[in-house]
């Protein structure tokens, strides 16, 4: 996956307002499609790998990383308390979402400019 189309794959599936993204399925407390989570943790892997020494982000980027951390976890939690039947791995993989954003926030402190 190329740098562009990992930017894309984020952007598309933090969107609420778009039928079938990650976190409008999750928003709607429907499980995500198989590979979807596979996708976008391949695409916060390219997009580490690319921005881990960038001294700042593109805004809607930086939304997009912060929605899938955030509001994946709370229309989780939502859903937990409205006795929703997750998938078994969900949990686990909302955490891993969310460590790979925080190292894209983080970077890369020890090679930094």
């Amino acid at each position: 996956m190329d740098v562009p189309t990992a930017q894309q794959v984020v952007i598309t599936q933090a969107n609420k307002d778009q039928d079938d993204t990650f976190l409008a399925r999750l928003q709607q407390q429907q499980p995500p499609v198989p590979g979807q989570v596979t996708s976008l943790l391949l695409a916060l892997k390219v997009l580490y790998e690319h921005l881990k020494t960038a001294t700042t982000l593109d805004r809607e980027l930086a939304h997009a990383l912060h929605q899938l951390a955030y509001a994946g976890r709370q229309f989780y939690e939502r859903g937990k308390h409205l006795n929703i039947e997750w998938p078994p791995l969900l949990n686990e993989d909302l955490e891993r979402i969310a460590i790979a954003v925080a190292k894209i926030f983080q970077g890369d402190l020890k090679n930094s400019p």
